[in-house]
């Protein structure tokens, strides 16, 4: 070897390393769900902590993105939109607080 300059051992050793660490996440992602005709809209896949969802109220009525274990509740005014990150795992049950037929389950992963 020439000194000044690393050997191949090292350039093995930090390619090794390199393929141990583990993968890096996703940058968080932003979803909308639209509500309109008295439904929330299907309920989007693949969602991780971090995610942030916007919800969309189309309808002339005033509704509610309000989760059942009380992590978040966002207020819809008619026409207007709402935001909440999501900031833990798990099956998330989410009705409106106005009109409790309309509901959607959220599966967020860590």
């Amino acid at each position: 070897m020439r000194p000044g300059r690393p050997g191949i051992a090292v350039f093995a050793a930090a390619a090794a390393a390199a393929a141990l660490a583990p993968p890096a996440s996703a940058a968080p992602r932003v979803v909308t769900v639209v509500i309109d005709k008295m439904r929330f809209g299907p309920a989007p896949a693949g969602l991780h902590v971090g995610d942030k969802i916007v919800w969309v109220n189309k309808d002339f009525l005033r509704h509610s993105a309000s989760a059942a274990d009380r992590s978040f509740d966002v207020d819809l005014p008619a026409g207007k939109a709402g935001a909440v990150l999501l900031r833990k795992a798990g099956a998330i049950a989410v009705a409106c607080k106005f009109h409790p037929g309309m509901k959607l389950q959220l599966n967020v992963a860590k």
